[in-house]
């Protein structure tokens, strides 16, 4: 039987409570990270592989906490989607890995990916949260809304 996508219908807000719940009273980022890339995976069944590249040197990304599949190991800033993530500081919302120019395929059955940058209480780049799905154009402006004030909300990003 075919997984039917729940097409975007993630209650970000009981999401973030749970997460927020779970990690109350901890500030170790990979810790937080570890949590909210479980909780994050496991919430829809369009999340093939989710997790973090955290920013390890200039211009440098590195796999951090993660579910589903192996990743690639480091990224630099110049190339893939979470590359661009970090060198904009902008959501990557890409309805077609293979329309995206440098596209990394860390896994061949990844259709579409969106990727947010996570910043820290001082603003700083820390990190970026990738998620991928095997379905074409799974992700939409709801749960990049969503799922940025769920990493705001945890890694104490300054709203602005």
């Amino acid at each position: 039987m075919d997984m039917i996508p729940t097409g975007g219908r993630v209650d970000y807000a009981a999401l973030s409570a749970r997460i927020a719940a779970l990690t109350d009273g901890e500030t170790d980022p990979v810790a937080l990270m570890a949590t909210v890339a479980c909780e994050v995976h496991w919430a829809d069944d369009r999340f093939d592989w989710t997790g973090f590249y955290r920013v390890v040197a200039p211009e440098l990304l590195k796999i951090g906490p993660y579910q589903g599949g192996h990743g690639c190991l480091v990224i630099p800033f110049a190339r893939g989607v979470c590359g661009a993530a970090a060198r904009t500081g902008q959501v990557q919302l890409v309805p077609d890995v293979d329309a995206f120019p440098g596209h990394i395929a860390c896994a061949s059955s990844t259709r579409s990916e969106i990727v947010l940058p996570v910043r820290n209480a001082a603003g700083a780049l820390i990190a970026v949260f990738d998620i991928d799905s095997d379905l074409p154009a799974a992700f939409t402006e709801a749960d990049a809304a969503g799922l940025q004030a769920i990493l705001d909300a945890t890694f104490g990003a300054p709203h602005g």
